[in-house]
């Protein structure tokens, strides 16, 4: 037993040991690394290695274009922009005074402004609000689908989509059309705006509707004539005007004089004349509505309970008041807020996309602990969810905030050639100014300076962002 211990030990006491081995061959050579730990970086230390010189000949393509397409026109659009609008002159930096001097700059630069502040944020807004929405809904995948369908639009075709949404003529424009429903529930408009009275100095006009110009006895009916009524507009339910019947109390009647083809005569009740049904009539006494009727079908009134006195009629402007015609959404005061209301259409879909991806990190652990320590579903979201979802939507928001800086196309197509100018953003003043009739490259290069000054903080801290995020 003796023995056989004695040989394995001297088996075990011929063996190398490793670290003696490690020290002979790989440590002990001074021109080699030890091996990084880690699988994946000893797989990758295997791969053979490309000499500077062939990585530069492999790269050479790629720095041929970037070069010609990104490196050549920044630079030379930096060195157009201290010339001249013929580029003859050298004039410095009185481009870039220009566009502080300049109206259509200025205003390019403040909607711009308008632009950073507005979009991004209602964009994140509504993105963060769809990707908590679809986590409680059924049929997530068809809201999902719903909301990102606009991104597969190009802008050039959601400008014309909504130029037309935003028409200001509710038969053509969508949402007028929405505008004038909703409004119309709540008030009506006179149905008969536009008509003028016959005998102008017996119906004179009085603050948007009419009152006859002397005091009307009680006993003697009065006939009020009205015309400039366009025949798609004539009440369905008027019917042949008659003259005012028998009985007690003030009497009239209130009729269209004039019937198609034309003849009859002035003032007076003809044949195929219609009355005006539904118009409210007022008997004023001393300046004071002492009653009030409508007109039937034929356009007679009556005021049993005024048997004396005089009284003058008014027709209020109620019955006269012109049509509430939608919003001028494309005119000067609203054009920015119309676009800015499309480009959220077309990009909240892509803010949802993101800041689910997010939401979908998050540890459900977490969320689970707050409500089992009795936090609310607000307060869930508010100190939990958010603080989690932070950096995404902090990325969300400076990607955003770099694409608004460069819009474009939606407010070229979107905004009428009035109101372009009230629009202006600086992509598209640069764009006019170089080559949309202004002629002066070297204000538009100016332009284009600025707006890659602006731009580039952005990009930076985004760039910074995702470096970090890798560590």
């Amino acid at each position: 037993m003796a023995d056989r211990t004695d040989e394995v030990a001297a088996g075990a006491s011929e063996q190398p040991a490793p670290a003696a081995a490690g020290i002979a061959g790989d440590v002990l050579d001074p021109g080699e690394q030890p091996a990084p730990a880690g699988r994946h970086r000893r797989a990758m230390d295997q791969l053979p290695r490309i000499g500077g010189g062939w990585a530069l000949l492999f790269l050479l393509p790629a720095l041929v274009v970037l070069g010609a397409l990104v490196v050549y026109p920044i630079g030379y659009t930096i060195w157009r922009s201290f010339f001249s609008a013929a580029g003859s002159d050298f004039v410095g930096l009185e481009n870039y005074g220009d566009l502080f001097a300049d109206d259509a700059t200025f205003t390019a630069l403040k909607n711009n402004a308008i632009w950073v502040v507005v979009a991004p944020a209602v964009v994140t807004s509504l993105g963060l609000f769809f990707a908590v929405l679809t986590e409680r809904i059924r049929w997530a995948a068809a809201f999902k689908l719903l909301i990102f369908m606009p991104m597969a639009i190009s802008f050039l075709a959601a400008g014309v989509i909504f130029r037309s949404v935003y028409d200001q003529e509710p038969e053509r424009g969508v949402l007028n059309a929405v505008v004038v429903s909703v409004h119309d529930m709540f008030s009506e408009s006179g149905q008969y705006q536009g008509v003028r009275a016959r005998d102008a100095d017996a119906l004179a006009a009085e603050g948007g509707g009419f009152a006859t110009a002397q005091a009307v006895p009680a006993t003697e009916p009065i006939q009020l004539g009205f015309v400039a009524l366009p025949p798609d507009r004539v009440p369905t339910d008027a019917i042949q005007a008659v003259a005012p019947p028998a009985g007690p109390g003030l009497r009239g009647v209130i009729w269209l004089d004039f019937a198609q083809g034309g003849g009859g005569e002035p003032n007076q009740i003809d044949p195929n004349e219609v009355g005006l049904p539904d118009m409210r009539v007022q008997a004023v006494q001393d300046g004071r509505v002492v009653d009030s009727t409508t007109t039937g079908a034929d356009g007679t009134f009556a005021f049993p309970e005024l048997t004396d006195g005089s009284y003058t009629l008014r027709l209020p402007e109620s019955n006269f008041g012109a049509g509430f015609n939608g919003v001028s959404w494309l005119g000067p005061t609203l054009i920015t807020p119309a676009i800015i209301g499309s480009y959220v259409w077309i990009w909240a879909g892509f803010a949802m996309v993101l800041i689910g991806a997010g939401l979908a990190a998050i540890p459900r652990e977490a969320l689970e602990a707050a409500r089992v320590d009795g936090a609310t579903e607000w307060q869930v979201f508010r100190r939990v969810t958010i603080p989690l979802l932070a950096p995404v939507l902090l990325v969300v928001l400076v990607t955003l905030v770099i694409n608004v800086l460069k819009i474009f196309d939606l407010v070229y197509i979107i905004a009428p050639g009035s109101t372009q100018p009230d629009a202006n953003v600086l992509a598209l003043q640069m764009y006019l100014a170089s080559f949309g009739g202004g002629n002066n490259q070297g204000l538009g290069s100016a332009i284009a300076v600025a707006l890659f000054l602006l731009v580039v903080p952005a990009m930076l801290f985004n760039i910074r962002r995702f470096r970090q995020e890798r560590r």
